[in-house]
């Protein structure tokens, strides 16, 4: 994402502060006008129209509500049905972590203009977030918790917001990063799949790029998990759970597309790299509809951070292989989230 400066005494800020360190300022982040808006008042009121989102004291969300959205909550926060039972002191800590997640995916989604709410007969089937445990039916029992996405609902649990259990579970699963965006980001995919694919009409152009979905999800997965990704999957899937199935593929390829532009745009904001090829890129890879120039300027960007990474001691920032067909199916994202609404 770009940076952001206090209104009040230039101050540069990060996107999920509520103060200002240097001024002290009361800090609240508004879409509206991709920046920070600031108010003497330590609760309430921004401005006579706008206000703090109810649930800035207690997990620290610090974006606004926009004057136009009649709720309590910011765009971000009421788009979650089911919050963690916070009598387990640790659930704060961790919802609000989840809740930091999902306010960077906001960011991005909105940037994108692409639709948060359900339309038509579908309008019980908005984007929607549910944020559970695990959970202990009877003594000695236990209901573990899948995060995944179904029919509009996309379920996290709440564990891993640990950074503990997360990485567990990356070293299980042979991934070679897993962040609390990056789960976001996939899971949400499948959400836009029905929006942009399935509901629009682009079922023949997916399949001819992603494969038949229509083979079967559960046979999938277990083959996956049982016998590992396809051999040379490298060279033709982002990930090797991409090479599952045709929705998983499509998931993942959606989650870098976004990592991609945000990290195009965070990098341009700080002016790392070489200076964009095309006036357009330059404007903020959000707004591009080149993809040739994002792909051109992500990829050096990449080896460059790579070795940073590695000269102390890091994983690869970003260790993942952009062959072409790879690449097309990149294209295919772009085109759908460019096309939307058109």
């Amino acid at each position: 994402m770009r940076r952001y400066f206090c209104p009040h005494c230039a101050n540069e800020v990060h996107f999920d502060n509520t103060v200002c360190v240097k001024c002290s300022s009361n800090l609240a982040y508004s879409s509206s006008i991709d920046g920070f808006r600031v108010s003497a008042a330590p609760s309430l009121s921004v401005s006579t129209s706008d206000h703090y989102c109810a649930n800035r004291d207690l997990i620290g969300c610090n974006w606004v509500v926009e004057h136009n959205e009649q709720s309590q909550f910011c765009v971000s926060c009421r788009h979650t049905l089911v919050i963690p039972d916070l009598s387990a002191a640790p659930n704060v800590e961790r919802w609000a972590r989840l809740e930091g997640a999902k306010r960077l995916l906001f960011y991005g989604l909105q940037k994108f203009h692409l639709p948060l709410d359900g339309r038509g007969d579908k309008l019980n089937q908005g984007l929607r977030f549910e944020l559970k445990s695990d959970l202990l039916p009877v003594v000695g029992q236990q209901t573990k918790t899948m995060t995944g996405h179904k029919a509009g609902v996309i379920t996290i649990n709440i564990m891993e917001a640990d950074d503990d259990v997360r990485e567990q579970h990356r070293v299980e699963m042979g991934e070679p990063y897993r962040t609390l965006i990056g789960h976001f980001r996939h899971e949400v995919g499948h959400y836009y799949w029905d929006r942009l694919v399935a509901d629009a009409g682009q079922m023949d152009a997916f399949r001819a790029m992603f494969g038949d979905e229509r083979i079967s999800y559960t046979d999938a997965l277990q083959r996956h998990y049982q016998s590992g990704a396809l051999l040379g999957w490298e060279t033709r899937y982002v990930s090797s759970y991409a090479s599952s199935h045709p929705w998983e593929d499509f998931a993942e390829t959606w989650a870098h597309y976004f990592h991609i532009v945000d990290g195009l745009e965070t990098a341009q904001s700080y002016a790392i790299g070489a200076p964009a090829p095309r006036e357009e890129v330059y404007r903020g890879p959000y707004e591009s509809k080149d993809f040739a120039a994002l792909i051109n300027a992500w990829v050096p960007l990449t080896v460059a951070m790579n070795a940073m990474n590695r000269s102390i001691g890091n994983h690869d920032f970003y260790p993942f292989i952009l062959s072409d067909p790879i690449s097309a199916k990149l294209q295919f994202i772009h085109n759908l989230i460019h096309n939307f609404g058109a």
